[in-house]
C-alpha cells in the first residue's frame, strides 16, 4: 500500500474521517518528507491530526511538547480511546505511575508520548535513548501570548535540534499554533 493511501486508511479507521481537512494533507506530507512546519491553524481546524496521524506511519515515537496537563490528559485518552498507544509524562503523576510509561517506551509500546517542556531536561537521558520520529511543539501560541517568561524552557528546547546532530537521530520539529 502506497503512503497516501495508507494516511488515508489510518485517518478512516483511527480518526473516523474519510477526507483531511484543508491544509491537513499537505502539512503531513511535508512533515513526512522530513520538513520544519510551523502551522496556523483556527482552533478546531485539525492541528493535531497534522502530527498524530504521521506517529503511526513513521518510525519510532512522536514527542509531543504541550504546556497544558489538562490538553495532554485529553489527547492520550483520545488517542488510546482510538487505539493508539500513548501516554504522558507530567508533574500530576506518581513515581508508579512514571515508572510504568518509561517501561512502555523502552519495549516500543507507545507511538506518541506528551510532556511539558520543564520535564525535558529531567527526562533528557530517556529522551536521548528514544528512536524518536517527531516532536510537535503543541500550543506554541501561549508563547507569542503570554511571553517567553511563561514557560521559559522554550526557550532551551534548541538543544533537541543540536542533538540530532551530534547524535545522527532524525528529529522533524513540527510546531503548532493556533489563532488567539
Amino acid at each position: 500500500m502506497n503512503q497516501k493511501a495508507l494516511l488515508h486508511k489510518h485517518l478512516k479507521e483511527y480518526f473516523g474521517y474519510d477526507t483531511f481537512r484543508p491544509l491537513q494533507e499537505k502539512v503531513i506530507q511535508a512533515v513526512l518528507e522530513k520538513k520544519d512546519n510551523l502551522v496556523i491553524m483556527p482552533t478546531g481546524g485539525g492541528k493535531s491530526i497534522c502530527y498524530q496521524l504521521p506517529a503511526l506511519v513513521l518510525d519510532g515515537v512522536t514527542l509531543v511538547l504541550s504546556p497544558l496537563i489538562a490538553l495532554m490528559k485529553d489527547q492520550v485518552d483520545g488517542m488510546n480511546a482510538n487505539g493508539i498507544p500513548s501516554a504522558y509524562l507530567n508533574s500530576s503523576q506518581s513515581n508508579s505511575e512514571v515508572e510504568t510509561v518509561i517501561k512502555k517506551l523502552s519495549t516500543g509500546a507507545l507511538k506518541l508520548l506528551y510532556l511539558a517542556p520543564e520535564s525535558l531536561k529531567t527526562f533528557e537521558t530517556l529522551i536521548s535513548e528514544l528512536p524518536i520520529g517527531l516532536i510537535a511543539i503543541d500550543e506554541a501560541h501561549c508563547i507569542s501570548s503570554w511571553g517567553h517568561d511563561f514557560r521559559p524552557e522554550y526557550t532551551k528546547l534548541k538543544f533537541l535540534k543540536n542533538k540530532e546532530k551530534s547524535t545522527n537521530k532524525t528529529y522533524y520539529f513540527f510546531q503548532m499554533d493556533s489563532s488567539p
